[in-house]
Protein backbone atom coordinates (compact mmCIF):
# COMPACT_ATOMS: atom_id res chain seq x y z
CA UNK A 1 0.00 0.00 0.00
CA UNK A 2 0.90 3.53 -0.75
CA UNK A 3 0.49 6.34 1.84
CA UNK A 4 0.07 9.33 0.93
CA UNK A 5 -0.14 12.87 2.79
CA UNK A 6 -0.51 16.07 2.38
CA UNK A 7 0.03 18.93 5.25
CA UNK A 8 -1.84 21.88 4.00
CA UNK A 9 -2.76 25.17 6.98
CA UNK A 10 -5.86 23.61 7.98
CA UNK A 11 -5.98 19.84 7.49
CA UNK A 12 -3.44 17.09 7.10
CA UNK A 13 -5.12 14.98 4.31
CA UNK A 14 -4.04 11.08 3.60
CA UNK A 15 -4.73 8.22 1.58
CA UNK A 16 -4.12 4.56 0.94
CA UNK A 17 -3.58 3.31 -2.60
CA UNK A 18 -3.48 -0.55 -3.81
CA UNK A 19 -0.97 -1.59 -6.09
CA UNK A 20 -2.94 -0.72 -9.46
CA UNK A 21 -3.69 2.65 -8.43
CA UNK A 22 -6.68 2.27 -6.65
CA UNK A 23 -7.46 4.84 -3.71
CA UNK A 24 -8.87 2.71 -0.85
CA UNK A 25 -9.64 4.91 1.43
CA UNK A 26 -8.71 8.92 2.31
CA UNK A 27 -9.50 10.95 5.29
CA UNK A 28 -7.78 14.14 7.11
CA UNK A 29 -6.78 15.33 10.29
CA UNK A 30 -6.55 19.25 11.51
CA UNK A 31 -3.50 20.43 11.11
CA UNK A 32 -2.59 21.63 14.70
CA UNK A 33 1.03 23.04 14.56
CA UNK A 34 1.48 22.06 18.21
CA UNK A 35 1.41 18.61 17.85
CA UNK A 36 4.32 16.39 18.28
CA UNK A 37 6.00 13.50 16.18
CA UNK A 38 4.29 11.09 18.58
CA UNK A 39 1.12 12.65 18.99
CA UNK A 40 1.08 12.58 15.20
CA UNK A 41 1.88 8.66 15.28
CA UNK A 42 -1.05 7.99 17.24
CA UNK A 43 -3.51 9.64 15.20
CA UNK A 44 -2.45 8.46 12.09
CA UNK A 45 -2.14 4.76 13.38
CA UNK A 46 -5.70 5.13 14.90
CA UNK A 47 -7.15 6.68 11.85
CA UNK A 48 -5.50 3.70 9.55
CA UNK A 49 -7.29 1.11 11.90
CA UNK A 50 -10.19 2.94 11.02
CA UNK A 51 -10.48 2.44 7.81
CA UNK A 52 -8.78 -1.25 8.43
CA UNK A 53 -5.02 -0.36 7.49
CA UNK A 54 -2.36 -1.88 8.83
CA UNK A 55 0.89 0.10 9.38
CA UNK A 56 2.92 -3.19 8.24
CA UNK A 57 0.62 -2.90 4.85
CA UNK A 58 2.78 0.62 4.09
CA UNK A 59 5.37 -0.63 1.63
CA UNK A 60 5.73 3.34 0.47
CA UNK A 61 5.42 7.25 1.06
CA UNK A 62 5.00 9.93 -0.42
CA UNK A 63 3.96 13.39 1.27
CA UNK A 64 3.67 17.15 0.88
CA UNK A 65 3.47 19.67 3.31
CA UNK A 66 3.40 23.64 3.31
CA UNK A 67 3.88 24.04 7.44
CA UNK A 68 7.35 23.87 8.34
CA UNK A 69 6.66 23.45 11.88
CA UNK A 70 5.09 19.66 11.24
CA UNK A 71 7.43 18.69 8.35
CA UNK A 72 9.82 17.00 10.08
CA UNK A 73 7.79 16.04 12.76
CA UNK A 74 5.80 14.33 10.53
CA UNK A 75 8.76 12.60 8.86
CA UNK A 76 9.95 11.62 12.37
CA UNK A 77 6.19 9.82 12.73
CA UNK A 78 6.78 8.31 9.48
CA UNK A 79 9.77 6.36 10.44
CA UNK A 80 7.99 5.46 13.84
CA UNK A 81 4.95 3.82 12.22
CA UNK A 82 6.59 1.87 9.05
CA UNK A 83 10.16 0.61 7.55
CA UNK A 84 8.94 2.15 3.93
CA UNK A 85 10.93 4.33 1.76
CA UNK A 86 9.56 7.91 2.26
CA UNK A 87 9.33 10.33 -0.91
CA UNK A 88 8.94 14.05 0.17
CA UNK A 89 7.73 16.40 -2.66
CA UNK A 90 10.23 19.02 -3.53
CA UNK A 91 13.47 19.76 -5.60
CA UNK A 92 14.37 16.56 -7.66
CA UNK A 93 11.85 14.96 -7.93
CA UNK A 94 9.93 14.48 -11.54
CA UNK A 95 6.37 15.96 -11.52
CA UNK A 96 5.59 15.99 -15.31
CA UNK A 97 4.69 19.51 -15.45
CA UNK A 98 6.95 22.49 -16.30
CA UNK A 99 6.92 25.51 -13.56
CA UNK A 100 7.01 29.34 -15.78
CA UNK A 101 7.34 31.08 -12.23
CA UNK A 102 9.55 33.66 -11.47
CA UNK A 103 10.51 31.24 -8.46
CA UNK A 104 9.44 27.47 -8.92
CA UNK A 105 10.19 26.92 -5.28
CA UNK A 106 7.99 28.59 -3.92
CA UNK A 107 5.06 27.29 -5.25
CA UNK A 108 3.88 24.80 -2.62
CA UNK A 109 3.39 21.09 -3.07
CA UNK A 110 -0.12 20.33 -2.51
CA UNK A 111 -0.94 22.88 -5.67
CA UNK A 112 1.85 21.26 -8.17
CA UNK A 113 0.26 18.07 -6.83
CA UNK A 114 -3.18 19.31 -7.73
CA UNK A 115 -2.31 20.63 -11.04
CA UNK A 116 -0.98 17.49 -11.76
CA UNK A 117 -3.96 15.49 -11.06
CA UNK A 118 -5.69 18.14 -12.96
CA UNK A 119 -3.93 17.52 -15.99
CA UNK A 120 -4.60 13.63 -15.72
CA UNK A 121 -7.99 14.54 -16.21
CA UNK A 122 -8.48 17.10 -18.66
CA UNK A 123 -6.08 18.33 -21.91
CA UNK A 124 -5.03 21.88 -21.33
CA UNK A 125 -5.61 25.20 -20.84
CA UNK A 126 -7.26 24.83 -17.87
CA UNK A 127 -7.50 26.27 -14.11
CA UNK A 128 -6.62 24.43 -10.84
CA UNK A 129 -8.63 26.39 -7.59
CA UNK A 130 -7.28 24.99 -4.41
CA UNK A 131 -8.90 26.37 -1.07
CA UNK A 132 -7.49 25.73 2.18
CA UNK A 133 -7.02 28.97 4.67
CA UNK A 134 -6.30 30.20 1.04
CA UNK A 135 -7.84 29.96 -2.17
CA UNK A 136 -5.04 29.63 -4.90
CA UNK A 137 -6.36 29.57 -8.86
CA UNK A 138 -3.41 28.25 -11.06
CA UNK A 139 -3.54 29.12 -14.46
CA UNK A 140 -2.03 26.11 -16.86
CA UNK A 141 -1.51 27.31 -20.66
CA UNK A 142 -2.67 25.55 -23.69
CA UNK A 143 1.13 23.72 -23.35
CA UNK A 144 0.59 22.37 -19.71
CA UNK A 145 2.77 24.58 -18.13
CA UNK A 146 1.52 26.18 -15.20
CA UNK A 147 2.56 29.53 -15.80
CA UNK A 148 0.99 31.32 -12.43
CA UNK A 149 -2.12 32.02 -10.26
CA UNK A 150 -3.39 34.67 -8.01
CA UNK A 151 -3.49 33.90 -4.11
CA UNK A 152 -6.86 35.42 -2.09
CA UNK A 153 -8.56 35.04 1.21
CA UNK A 154 -11.03 31.78 1.89
CA UNK A 155 -14.48 31.98 2.82
CA UNK A 156 -13.88 30.74 6.59
CA UNK A 157 -10.88 32.65 6.70
CA UNK A 158 -12.91 35.92 6.16
CA UNK A 159 -16.19 35.27 8.19
CA UNK A 160 -13.27 34.45 11.15
CA UNK A 161 -11.90 38.27 10.90
CA UNK A 162 -15.58 39.50 9.64
CA UNK A 163 -16.91 37.82 13.21
CA UNK A 164 -13.70 39.18 15.13
CA UNK A 165 -13.15 42.32 14.70
CA UNK A 166 -17.15 43.76 14.91
CA UNK A 167 -19.03 43.95 17.51
CA UNK A 168 -22.54 42.42 16.43
CA UNK A 169 -21.95 39.99 13.32
CA UNK A 170 -22.81 36.26 14.42
CA UNK A 171 -21.08 33.60 13.23
CA UNK A 172 -22.89 31.84 10.45
CA UNK A 173 -22.48 27.98 8.30
CA UNK A 174 -21.26 28.60 5.22
CA UNK A 175 -22.30 24.73 4.22
CA UNK A 176 -26.18 25.98 4.53
CA UNK A 177 -27.64 27.03 1.80
CA UNK A 178 -28.99 31.40 2.00
CA UNK A 179 -32.04 31.55 2.29
CA UNK A 180 -32.45 34.62 -0.02
CA UNK A 181 -30.04 36.47 -1.76
CA UNK A 182 -31.36 39.79 -0.45
CA UNK A 183 -30.91 38.93 3.06
CA UNK A 184 -33.85 40.46 5.22
CA UNK A 185 -31.70 40.75 8.66
CA UNK A 186 -28.20 40.23 9.94
CA UNK A 187 -27.34 36.76 9.75
CA UNK A 188 -29.21 36.20 6.28
CA UNK A 189 -27.21 39.01 4.69
CA UNK A 190 -23.89 37.88 6.12
CA UNK A 191 -24.32 33.91 5.20
CA UNK A 192 -25.33 35.97 1.71
CA UNK A 193 -22.67 37.76 1.38
CA UNK A 194 -19.58 35.12 2.38
CA UNK A 195 -21.74 32.21 -0.12
CA UNK A 196 -23.10 34.28 -3.19
CA UNK A 197 -20.02 37.16 -2.70
CA UNK A 198 -17.14 33.85 -2.60
CA UNK A 199 -19.00 32.19 -5.51
CA UNK A 200 -18.81 35.78 -7.78
CA UNK A 201 -15.14 35.95 -6.68
CA UNK A 202 -14.39 32.77 -8.00
CA UNK A 203 -16.73 33.04 -11.13
CA UNK A 204 -14.98 36.61 -12.15
CA UNK A 205 -11.50 35.58 -11.61
CA UNK A 206 -12.39 31.95 -13.54
CA UNK A 207 -13.07 34.21 -16.42
CA UNK A 208 -10.61 36.64 -16.40
CA UNK A 209 -8.04 33.85 -16.08
CA UNK A 210 -9.71 32.01 -19.00
CA UNK A 211 -9.93 34.91 -21.01
CA UNK A 212 -5.43 35.84 -20.43
CA UNK A 213 -5.20 31.92 -21.23
CA UNK A 214 -7.34 32.55 -24.33
CA UNK A 215 -9.61 30.06 -23.39
CA UNK A 216 -13.09 30.75 -22.70
CA UNK A 217 -14.62 27.15 -22.15
CA UNK A 218 -11.00 25.64 -20.24
CA UNK A 219 -12.23 23.26 -17.46
CA UNK A 220 -12.16 24.75 -13.96
CA UNK A 221 -11.01 21.49 -11.37
CA UNK A 222 -11.59 22.69 -7.95
CA UNK A 223 -10.37 20.66 -4.12
CA UNK A 224 -9.36 21.55 -0.75
CA UNK A 225 -12.13 23.06 1.40
CA UNK A 226 -14.79 24.68 -0.96
CA UNK A 227 -18.52 24.29 0.71
CA UNK A 228 -20.67 22.63 -1.63
CA UNK A 229 -22.91 25.88 -1.13
CA UNK A 230 -20.49 28.45 -2.69
CA UNK A 231 -19.84 25.62 -5.62
CA UNK A 232 -23.93 25.41 -6.17
CA UNK A 233 -23.84 29.39 -5.96
CA UNK A 234 -20.82 29.74 -8.59
CA UNK A 235 -22.41 29.96 -12.23
CA UNK A 236 -18.90 29.12 -13.75
CA UNK A 237 -19.39 25.17 -13.98
CA UNK A 238 -16.51 23.70 -11.73
CA UNK A 239 -15.55 20.32 -11.22
CA UNK A 240 -14.58 19.08 -7.63
CA UNK A 241 -12.37 16.84 -6.60
CA UNK A 242 -11.51 16.51 -3.06
CA UNK A 243 -8.93 13.89 -3.72
CA UNK A 244 -7.20 15.72 -6.29
CA UNK A 245 -3.70 16.40 -4.50
CA UNK A 246 -3.56 12.94 -3.11
CA UNK A 247 -4.24 11.77 -6.76
CA UNK A 248 -1.41 14.24 -7.67
CA UNK A 249 0.82 12.85 -5.10
CA UNK A 250 0.17 9.31 -6.39
CA UNK A 251 1.11 9.97 -10.02
CA UNK A 252 4.57 11.91 -8.96
CA UNK A 253 5.33 8.78 -6.78
CA UNK A 254 4.84 6.37 -9.64
CA UNK A 255 6.61 8.39 -12.08
CA UNK A 256 9.80 8.71 -10.10
CA UNK A 257 9.52 4.87 -9.10
CA UNK A 258 9.30 4.38 -12.88
CA UNK A 259 12.53 6.59 -13.24
CA UNK A 260 14.68 5.12 -10.27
Amino acid sequence: MLLALNIGNSHICFGGYSADGKLNFSSRLYADSALSSDELLYKMVNMLALYGANPHEITHVIFSSVVPALTGRLREALHKMCEAPIMEIGPGLKSGVRIRMDNPAQLGGELLCAAVAALQRHDPPLVVLHLDTAVTMLAVDGAGSLVGGVIMPGPQLSLSALVKNTAQLPQVELDARPRRLIGTNTPDCLQSGMVYGTAAMLDGMAGQFREALGAPDAPVIATGQLPAQVRAACRTPIEYRETLVLDGLYAIWKRNCKAR
